[in-house]
């Protein structure tokens, strides 16, 4: 965590420093780097304090987190570009890592009582295909990239629909995503307070079945022609839900079943999450050409394939851990 912080706050400098748009992207490129390392390192030391039932509890108020920041940071960024210019942003950022940092130095601890020596290129392939051969890691990191292409989905298509197809201004836009975001937080904060209790796989499945129900709404009223604003928030209202439900327990298992490499399970389902993202995102722009036909399409596609992962790849009654 340390060493990503270091490498996120290296890149803002450089952002901060940047003369040309080839420097500035070199710098968020590094940025991204950092940050990725620290997403993924921070799910690895929640499953070394808390236990597979108690990790989908922690992981949705962690999400919950999450998504509060990115709610609040463009109106802030957008009034410090106002107000400072472009690169107080940037500053704003480096001098809120630096504090995460040096709070870290003096509050994290090592987690990892089972600390290994640092596997080479080929024990990393070799760790990459065992977990690819887990069925149950398999079918909680596709349920959660799938879910995660979902989200990207409507995020890549929804404006356009608003905008090109309904005829509504993008500010309007913006005031409709705020209610998508609370209804995301509403469903991690519940996931929070009641997966330890109910359990993971029983979590995985309600949120799972409330996302496809909401989705095959959205998906019914644009082939019957009655999609508007609010009826398209509406039915994303409930996807919002149960994906809150679905992806901080659809990761708390696919970290869980090799604890002794929650890490890299951590990192390659992450990586599946950006993976199945950018793909529906990539189709959904090939196909969008004045109806909303093809993101309700995409999003029932990426809906019903989460719901039929986890179903296939974690068998009801068995203990996926090893």
């Amino acid at each position: 965590v340390l060493a990503s912080l270091v490498l996120f706050l290296l890149g803002n400098v450089l952002c901060l420093v940047a003369d040309s748009i080839a420097t500035l992207i070199a710098g968020r490129v590094v940025q991204a780097v950092g940050g990725c390392a620290g997403f993924v390192v921070t799910r690895a030391i929640l499953r070394d304090l808390y236990d597979r039932q108690q990790m989908g509890s922690m992981l949705g108020y962690l999400t919950m987190a999450m998504v509060a920041v990115p709610m609040v940071a463009p109106a802030i960024g957008g009034y410090l570009d106002l107000w400072y210019g472009w690169r107080a942003g940037f500053l704003l950022v480096a001098a809120f890592t630096f504090g995460v940092l040096i709070a870290c130095l003096f509050v994290l601890h090592e987690t990892n009582t089972r600390l290994q020596p640092l596997e080479g290129v080929g024990d990393m392939a070799r760790a990459f295909g065992s977990l690819l051969r887990h069925r149950a890691f398999c079918g909680y990191a596709f349920q959660v990239g799938c879910t995660t292409g979902t989200f990207f989905a409507f995020v890549g298509g929804a404006p356009y629909v608003m905008v090109e197809v309904m005829g509504r201004p993008i500010s309007e836009y913006g005031l409709y995503f705020m209610f998508i975001a609370v209804m995301y937080m509403a469903g991690n904060y519940i996931s929070g307070r009641v997966s330890a209790r109910v359990g993971i796989d029983r979590m995985i499945r309600r949120g799972t079945s409330l996302a496809l129900a909401g989705v095959i709404v959205m998906f019914a009223i644009t082939v019957f022609g009655a999609l508007t604003p609010v009826t398209m928030f509406g039915a994303m209202a409930v996807i919002s839900v149960g994906n809150g439900f679905s992806t901080p327990n659809g990761l708390a298992g696919a970290v869980s079943v090799d604890p002794s490499r929650a890490g890299t399970a951590s990192g390659v389902a992450g990586f599946l999450q950006m993976t199945v993202g950018t793909v529906a995102t990539y189709v959904l722009g090939l196909l969008l050409a004045g109806t909303a036909m093809p993101l309700a399409a995409v999003m029932l596609a990426t809906t019903g394939l989460a719901f039929a992962a986890h179903r296939i790849g974690v068998r009801p009654g068995r203990d996926p851990e090893r």
